[in-house]
């Protein structure tokens, strides 16, 4: 197997100022060919545990000891469009960066082709609207593309909402397009750069980021996608997302979806690291964006447009698809 990279961290820094969070490590062991979870690192809050050490000391630490190049994390690590505009911006409204253009302009495109559907057989386009509101048990909602005709009305409101650059990023449309439906589905969510966010933990990352060393590269995943990625797979299953709300089923659901990747992936994984990932949401989200890190490491990982600009976003969506 040729491999990019052998040695890939997790790092899940979304929540409050508050929150503890873990590091997870995948290594690659050339004899067996098979990946390990070598390491997970718990990073405790200093503030509410007075035994706990210096967190950002720890992850520099840790980093150093295992020489990490590698590392994947839940946030953004390019800016929004707007970040350089100065006081003679013409508003949001008539923002002239060019890819909010771009964007504005195919946001346009779609609504454009959407109206003229509805104006050429306004019939038609009522009865395929009424079918598609019907709840229809047997539909693969994960076999269709957002921007694929006919439009939800929930899609069609998110793109009426507009693009927001001191909000949203390019890459939000892209995935808008592909994955808007699904989202909303799964986890009652749509992805927004910086809707949810610390400004708090953004600034606190470009503070550490300093002090890590500079062959130290970070890439950016997101968890639901991640999952969303498994279940296209068929490596896990619907009830298994939907469980991990439960309170009573997440632990099982965690547990599930561990081993289900475990065994489609040849990850070796220690039982007392297991029950760490089970028992921790945290724990468990790093180790998704291991995973994610995995596949980048595997060249199993879709291509994001120029416009997206994937060398400011870093951004990895992985496929899980054998024959990629």
């Amino acid at each position: 197997m040729n491999l990019s990279f052998n040695r890939v961290a997790g790092l899940s820094m979304k929540g409050g100022r508050r929150d503890n969070f873990f590091f997870c490590l995948l290594d690659h062991h050339e004899g067996s060919g098979r990946w390990f979870l070598k390491s997970i690192l718990h990073v405790k809050d200093e503030v509410r545990d007075e035994d706990a050490q210096d967190g950002d000391e720890i992850l520099n630490q840790w980093i150093d000891k295992y020489n990490l190049e590698h590392v994947i994390i839940d946030f953004p690590l390019s800016k929004p469009p707007c970040h350089n505009c100065d006081l003679k911006c013409p508003g949001v409204a008539k923002c002239p960066v060019g890819d909010v253009k771009k964007v504005r302009e195919d946001i346009a495109s779609i609504l454009e082709m959407d109206r003229k559907m509805e104006e050429e057989n306004p019939k038609e386009y009522e009865r395929k609207r009424n079918f598609e509101d019907l709840t229809h048990f047997d539909r693969d909602t994960f076999g269709k593309d957002s921007n694929d005709f006919m439009l939800s009305k929930s899609f069609k409101r998110r793109l009426k909402k507009g693009f927001i650059p001191y909000w949203n990023r390019s890459l939000d449309f892209w995935i808008w397009c592909s994955y808007h439906d699904q989202l909303l589905e799964l986890f009652n969510t749509t992805f927004d750069s910086f809707g949810n966010t610390s400004l708090m933990m953004l600034s606190r990352f470009s503070y550490m980021k300093r002090h890590f060393p500079q062959e130290c590269q970070f890439y950016e995943g997101h968890v639901n996608l991640i999952l969303l990625e498994l279940l296209k797979s068929r490596i896990i299953l619907k009830k298994n997302i939907v469980n991990l709300t439960d309170l009573d089923l997440g632990v099982e659901a965690r547990l599930d979806i561990v081993k289900k990747i475990e065994n489609k992936l040849g990850i070796f994984i220690y039982d007392n690291d297991l029950e760490v990932i089970v028992k921790n949401v945290r724990a468990f989200d790093s180790f998704l964006l291991a995973v994610c890190g995995l596949q980048k490491a595997k060249g199993q990982a879709r291509s994001m447009p120029d416009w997206t600009l994937p060398h400011l976003t870093n951004f990895i969506l992985p496929s899980f698809d054998s024959r990629a």
